[in-house]
């Protein structure tokens, strides 16, 4: 998979479900009270720019899942409504986890596939071929996992790929090791027939309890060698203007 580059029409016809509602405890020495997903960077919220990557592909409707500090978010939409885009929000009523905020929202997701992901993590992946992809694997792929390539992966939970493309498993993240390898860039495309299955049962989160339970070859992999950043820490924040960058959004 190539970094982002021309933008495209893919999202056109798909919902973007964000999860927002996280406490954001890791940063709130930098950050207050204030959510992870309006975080500054550049003198903008990582919101806005977020709103402008997904529009880069298309993207007319976006739901945010959020939880923690939901007013502010909601303020900040009505003070500056962004335009083409049609933004809903759900407000969690305590934290679900990350399976549980999709099953709150699930009224809320129209489309199959839903593009579901983290809202406090950017990648500068092509979202269109990430798209294309999934629908290229047919009906078997219940949902496919945006995979980053790292160089030094021992900070991540590593995603290991079978040789036709599905993930085969998930090994937990361990210091120890020095290697490159695929890891959960946090975008995902899931079905319908799979949002139904989340809705339907007690889940917390989508990588312990749904992703790793799935059944073999029904979660498929797209891996590349593309920035991504985690905004969620006082370090990952300062570099953050520099992927975004890598995405096509400007931040200057």
């Amino acid at each position: 998979m190539s970094i982002a580059g021309a933008s495209g029409r893919c999202l056109e016809s798909l919902d973007v479900f964000v999860l927002a509602g996280g406490l954001g405890t890791r940063i709130r020495p930098v950050l207050g009270d204030q959510p992870k997903v309006l975080a500054p960077i550049r003198g903008r919220p990582y919101l806005s720019y977020l709103l402008h990557w997904l529009q880069r592909y298309g993207a007319r409707r976006v739901v945010l899942g959020l939880g923690y500090r939901a007013q502010a978010v909601i303020d900040y939409l009505r003070s500056k409504p962004p335009c083409g885009v049609q933004v809903a929000t759900v407000i969690e009523p305590q934290p679900l986890g990350t399976a549980g905020a999709v099953r709150f929202a699930r009224n809320e997701l129209r489309s199959d596939p839903v593009l579901v992901m983290n809202g406090d993590s950017f990648t500068a992946a092509d979202l269109c071929e990430f798209v294309d992809g999934h629908r290229a694997a047919g009906p078997a792929a219940a949902a496919s996992m945006l995979c980053a390539e790292v160089d030094n992966a021992g900070r991540y939970g590593r995603v290991e790929i079978d040789e036709s493309g599905w993930v085969r498993s998930f090994i937990e993240k361990d210091t120890s090791f020095a290697g490159s390898a695929p890891v959960n860039a946090g975008v995902y495309l899931i079905s319908a027939r799979l949002l139904d299955q989340i809705a339907a049962g007690q889940a917390a989160s989508l990588e312990r309890d749904v992703f790793e339970r799935l059944p073999p070859q029904s979660l498929r992999a797209f891996a590349g060698r593309f920035a991504f950043i985690d905004i969620g820490t006082p370090e990952s924040l300062a570099l953050a203007a520099s992927v975004i960058d890598a995405g096509g959004v400007q931040t200057g």
